[in-house]
């Protein structure tokens, strides 16, 4: 792949933009300042930098956020900051979107790709990828409420139950939730079907996926494993 294609691939700008960059000595290969758009570079795996933030090559945009709140999954937010102003220039030049929407006020795990099939296919009913939950409420958790949280609660104008893939409580006011369906705010409203109120919110896992090691707002790319994990990934739990 000539340098100019590659650096045109990871979002660095227009094909004129990049040679340009790498005509003015802005871009360096290991270490090593490239001037010339057109040589041939093997793109897998390769590390280089661009004006000296350093990159590397992935074919396909796959990453992590440990989503903050006071932010709204999306381009054009009405009421608070974007996600995607947390994320460096190249990302949102290459098109990236997050898989589903956080509300607002939840935070945790958020993952974005610039694969266009692969959030149909993580956002599909048919996938079934487990999403976990930390849920704190504002009364007290019983077992009767995490009972009806795993037989099915009929949610506000749906015609059929919808239940968790698991549940348990962890604390007096706190549970866990396992999802494998992204209805529009569908923690909120079974925790209320189930006779208590959201206070707070948090995914700490997509598939797998979790952001321990990361500060609010920060972000990574998926490892290899758990990109597999994550595309890969099923329930023997069915949805509701």
């Amino acid at each position: 792949m000539k340098l100019a294609q590659l650096l045109f691939s990871q979002g660095f700008g227009t094909r004129r933009e990049c040679a340009d960059l790498i005509a003015a000595e802005w871009v360096a290969i290991e270490g090593v300042v490239c001037s010339e758009p057109d040589r041939e570079v093997e793109p897998l795996g390769l590390n280089f930098s661009v004006r000296g933030e350093p990159w590397t090559y992935h074919q396909r945009a796959f990453l992590v956020m440990n989503k903050p709140a006071g932010y709204e999954c999306s381009q054009k937010p009405k009421h608070h900051p974007s996600v995607y102003s947390l994320l460096p220039a190249p990302l949102r030049q290459r098109g990236v979107q997050a898989i589903g929407r956080l509300d607002e006020d939840t935070t945790g795990v958020l993952l974005f790709t610039d694969d266009g099939a692969l959030i149909h296919r993580l956002t599909s009913p048919k996938h079934h990828v487990p999403k976990v939950y930390d849920v704190g409420c504002k009364h007290p958790v019983d077992a009767s409420q995490v009972g009806r949280l795993m037989q099915g609660v009929l949610l506000h104008e749906e015609n059929e139950t919808v239940r968790a893939a698991a549940c348990e409580a962890t604390g007096p006011g706190t549970l866990r939730l396992t999802l494998t369906e992204g209805k529009y705010h569908q923690v909120k409203r079974m925790i209320a079907a189930a006779g208590n109120r959201v206070e707070s919110l948090a995914r700490s896992d997509f598939g797998g996926v979790r952001v321990d090691a990361l500060a609010p707002g920060a972000w990574r790319w998926l490892s290899d494993e758990e990109e597999t994990a994550v595309t890969q990934k099923r329930t023997a739990a069915s949805p509701a």
